[in-house]
């Protein structure tokens, strides 16, 4: 048996690819164990599928001043002692990066032991994490086009993201009885990000009187995010956060209103989901989220509507040009290559595992 360590965590984007690739593991005989930080959201989504778990010392690499800078590279020199030690006692023939800045010390320690790691880069162009375990990894995979041209030739492979099998597995009607919607009025779904995103809440919010003559609205505004003031309103329905029903509330959806996260976005490509992407600025990101949605927007598959020129008007024009125009782009995501990605990935682990 074959022995895997799955490494990701800071956000759960770093995380969900990794579980979805489980179900394939698993059937392909893989050991599968985890390495991630203490105390991040991956301990709890990992441990609580009864993967095996080992938590490592984690700094975080900032490109900006913070006084932490003078103690976190420490952090970093303990975490790759403590993932060499954990290599050593587990012997994987493979490891499998999602990143993030507790990948960094797995990566490194894997070179260091002869163990070959591929990494998965979800943005446009490698986050700094990533950046620093290139040189040390075997295979890079790829979610865009345009990025294979930044990575070493020989290395990358364009994949796209393992998308979790039961987002397929939604039911239209279950969605619309579980938010008390009718059948006869198309639904729009908001999606601001795992915490909620304040300009996206308060543009919805905003146009909802307008929205609801039309639409149904199902609103995922993020954790203490939801506003009272809009209870009991009919058509439209808030919720912080959603975990089980979600597949029946993205099959319940006509169009997705999103942030640009690549998780998130390609799991709206691979369920053929017309969608209005709403990027985070350049002034509160290092803006691969901008270049996620301008990758999208130039391959058909989404609307991108910048936080910039986020007014009213403008999410209301987006969410009638989206609506009226939506098998177009639909027939342009069915022509997608990125359709296949565990598939994909797995053949890379299978080949690459020693």
């Amino acid at each position: 048996m074959k022995r895997i360590v799955l490494t990701g965590g800071g956000t759960a984007g770093h995380v969900t690819p990794n579980i979805a690739l489980l179900p394939a593991l698993t059937k392909e005989g893989f050991d599968i164990h985890y390495i991630g930080s203490y105390d991040g959201i991956e301990r709890k989504l990992i441990e609580e599928l009864g993967i095996p778990y080992y938590g490592i010392s984690s700094g975080k690499l900032r490109r900006y001043f913070d006084p932490k800078n003078f103690s976190d590279p420490f952090k970093v020199i303990k975490g790759m002692f403590e993932a060499n030690s954990l290599l050593k006692k587990l012997k994987p023939n493979v490891v499998f990066s999602k990143g993030g800045f507790v990948t960094v010390p797995v990566v490194l320690a894997a070179k260091r032991r002869g163990v070959p790691a591929i990494i998965h880069e979800s943005d446009m162009t490698p986050g700094l994490a990533n950046k620093i375990c290139i040189s040390s990894a075997k295979k890079v995979c790829a979610n865009f086009p345009e990025t294979v041209k930044y990575l070493p030739e020989g290395k990358a492979i364009l994949t796209g993201t393992p998308i979790r099998q039961e987002l397929f597995s939604g039911n239209k009607l279950a969605g619309l009885d579980f938010c008390g919607f009718t059948a006869n009025k198309p639904v729009i779904l908001v999606i601001g990000g795992s915490t909620g995103s304040v300009v996206v809440n308060e543009a919805v919010r905003k146009v909802l009187p307008t929205l609801l003559k039309q639409y149904q609205v199902i609103h995922l505004c993020g954790k203490d995010k939801a506003d009272p003031e809009f209870n009991n309103l009919p058509g439209y329905i808030q919720f912080e956060y959603i975990k089980k029903e979600l597949s029946d509330l993205l099959d319940a959806a006509d169009i997705v209103i999103s942030r640009a996260g690549a998780n998130a976005i390609c799991e709206l490509l691979a369920l053929r989901k017309p969608n209005i992407l709403i990027p985070l600025s350049a002034a509160s990101s290092r803006g691969d989220q901008i270049l996620n949605a301008e990758s999208f927007e130039r391959q058909g598959f989404s609307y991108v509507l910048k936080e910039e020129a986020l007014t009213p008007d403008s999410l209301l024009e987006a969410v009638h040009t989206v609506y009226n125009s939506r098998t177009t782009y639909i027939d342009a995501m069915s022509k997608s290559k990125l359709n296949n990605s565990i598939d994909t990935i797995m053949n890379i682990i299978k080949e690459t595992a020693l």
